[in-house]
């Protein structure tokens, strides 16, 4: 054997050596890339050999689109469903596949034994959940809210009978109070909401928070001068559930004036979600306005990475309907990160116990330490949403395909029998309004089989 021979064999023995401590380094210095020894860790190798450096952290964002270690949270959208094309595509894509499924004729959801949780014949000795129908009204919505009751009533609560709970910053008039009962046959309770959970804390500064609604006013937000918006947007974000009368219920099913109803429901909701284990149930999902919550995904991630809270996180949550950005990718942009997509919270059917939990209670606390309720007017829609996404299993969050619903100027519509009044798969009756539905977003990426629940 020539000596360039003999050079040669060392040279491929050397490299076989290191090649094989580097793997041998790869998983016994740095076991946390064992647990996705499927070829990653050789790649990685691969990648540290031609000089290019790919961080544990940045190796899981890529695969995951979530990094959870203390001190160290992040976020990233990876695209799961692979879908490809510029936002008005994306925009054009996500119609056509929300057409596609509103298309489809359902009546009442799969997952569960919805014989066992009918309409009783007598509601009288009906053994109900511990739920209760929530309304933020004043005397003056007397008109419109009656409306919605005799709606809501039709529909659904004159076969269960639910008990109602009115809300109000003001006194209710006995005028509102006999004209409510009028309405159902339901125990109704009519409060005035604590002062300490409803009206502007008292170290708000109200110039400053007066210069920046006048900013947003300019920028065409509605009610952006009214400060009783910005209580009310609080007091749906962290309070409502410890109002005294509320303590001592479970679950609420919000509702509004000026709303509609069009399906006729013969199971009861609040079973549902008891019987399945689910936290929270929507019907319309939309982006939101970025101006009016720009820092509230920064501020969010300022409390995970303080001390411990990044346990809070559930590994199963929504990050990628949270962090998506392809549709509007300008807005996600605005608003730091935060897709803004949110489920519309004037219809809203949740258990109380997610809320008043340690992980949301934390969290809300850090938020309402910023002020910027009053400073930004953060919506409890995006609030509830983003501690939803981040808090709760995204399995044990529903969307209520089966229930028709409208508050101008969205609907949620259904193709099903036992709903009149709408047009099937209409989100909007505006053209222009088309991009803001985000809900075939949360079908593409948090729900894992939407065929095995309707």
């Amino acid at each position: 054997m020539g000596i360039r021979s003999h050079q040669l064999l060392l040279l491929l023995l050397a490299f076989t050596i290191s090649t094989t401590l580097l793997l041998v380094l790869s998983i016994h210095v740095f076991p946390d890339q064992v647990a996705d020894f499927s070829g990653e860790v050789m790649v990685e190798s691969e990648r540290w050999i031609l000089g290019e450096t790919v961080s544990t952290k940045e190796r899981l964002l890529r695969k995951n689109g979530y990094y959870i270690h203390k001190g160290d949270v992040a976020f990233q959208f990876i695209n799961p469903v692979e879908k490809v094309g510029t936002p008005e595509e994306m925009n054009y894509l996500n119609m056509e596949r929300f057409a596609d499924i509103s298309g489809k004729e359902i009546l009442e959801p799969l997952d569960y034994d919805i014989e066992s949780i009918r309409s009783p014949e007598n509601p009288d000795g009906y053994e109900r959940a511990s739920a209760t129908i929530v309304a933020l009204a004043r005397n003056e919505d007397f008109d419109e809210l009656a409306k919605t009751i005799l709606s809501f009533e039709k529909m659904f609560n004159a076969k269960f009978q639910y008990p109602y709970t009115f809300l109000n910053d003001g006194t209710f008039s006995d005028n509102f109070k006999k004209g409510m009962q009028a309405l159902s046959k339901a125990q109704m309770e009519f409060v005035t909401i604590p002062e300490s959970l409803w009206q502007m804390p008292p170290h708000i500064d109200k110039k400053k928070a007066k210069q920046q609604m006048n900013k947003l006013s300019k920028s065409g937000i509605k009610y952006s001068k009214d400060f009783s918006v910005n209580n009310m947007l609080r007091f749906f974000s962290g309070n409502f559930y410890h109002v005294p009368e509320m303590k001592k219920y479970r679950y609420y099913w919000r509702i509004e004036p000026k709303v509609s109803f069009f399906t006729e429901l013969k199971y009861d909701v609040f079973k549902y979600l008891q019987g399945t284990g689910k936290l929270y149930g929507f019907s319309i999902s939309l982006y939101d306005n970025p101006l009016t919550v720009e820092t509230l995904w920064p501020e969010t991630m300022g409390f995970l990475n303080e001390g411990s809270n990044f346990q809070y996180v559930n590994k199963k949550g929504s990050f990628q309907w949270l962090t998506e950005n392809q549709q509007l990718p300008g807005v996600n942009a605005k608003a730091n990160g935060y897709s803004t997509c949110h489920f519309w919270s004037n219809f809203e059917i949740g258990d109380m116990n997610f809320f008043r939990g340690e992980a949301y209670s934390l969290w809300f606390q850090h938020l309402d330490t910023t002020n910027k309720f009053y400073y930004e007017r953060w919506g409890d829609a995006p609030v509830h949403s983003i501690g939803l996404g981040l808090f709760a299993d995204k399995s044990k969050i529903h969307w209520f395909r089966d229930i028709g619903y409208f508050h101008y100027p969205y609907y949620n519509c259904p193709k099903a029998e036992n709903t009149r009044g709408c047009l099937p798969g209409q989100f909007s009756e505006s053209l222009e309004l088309q991009d803001r539905n985000c809900l075939q977003n949360w079908i593409d990426y948090s729900i894992d089989n939407l065929n095995k629940i309707y």
